[in-house]
């Protein structure tokens, strides 16, 4: 019974993390993820897929490797920071345009670009995670 019991909880621990990832990442950008994708804005979709298989890729590797709920926590809160951190080294490293204009425009290239930084980040930081 204790077995199915640290189950439940890493797996409702793990869907609230997720969730709650993804809500951070749609406040820092200054237009609503929701509306563009109803729109069909490929580009806020590829960029919006990427932060949840990004965050996805953390918090597997984070449950994993850790049978402490806290320590997953606190891994996927190390791994986050570099998510949102990777974000913003990739703003800095486009300074002729603003990533999030492009993305609400719908460049498609940017938020394929964006998606790949995520993805690529978050495979990087899990392989650090212990």
């Amino acid at each position: 019974m204790t077995i199915v019991i640290n189950l439940v909880v890493s797996i409702l621990t793990i869907v609230l993390l997720q969730v709650l990832g993804m809500v951070i990442f749609a406040l820092m950008t200054p237009f609503k993820d929701m509306e563009e994708l109803k729109k069909g804005n490929v580009a806020v979709a590829m960029a919006f897929g990427g932060k949840f298989l990004a965050t996805a890729v953390i918090l597997g590797v984070a449950a994993y490797t850790n049978t402490s709920i806290w320590f997953m926590m606190l891994w996927f809160a190390v791994g986050y920071v570099c998510l949102i951190a990777s974000y913003w080294i990739f703003e800095l490293f486009t300074p002729g345009f603003r990533i999030s204009e492009q993305l609400e425009k719908g460049n498609v290239a940017v938020g394929v670009m964006l998606c790949m930084v995520f993805i690529g980040t978050a495979f990087a930081v899990s392989s650090l995670i212990i």
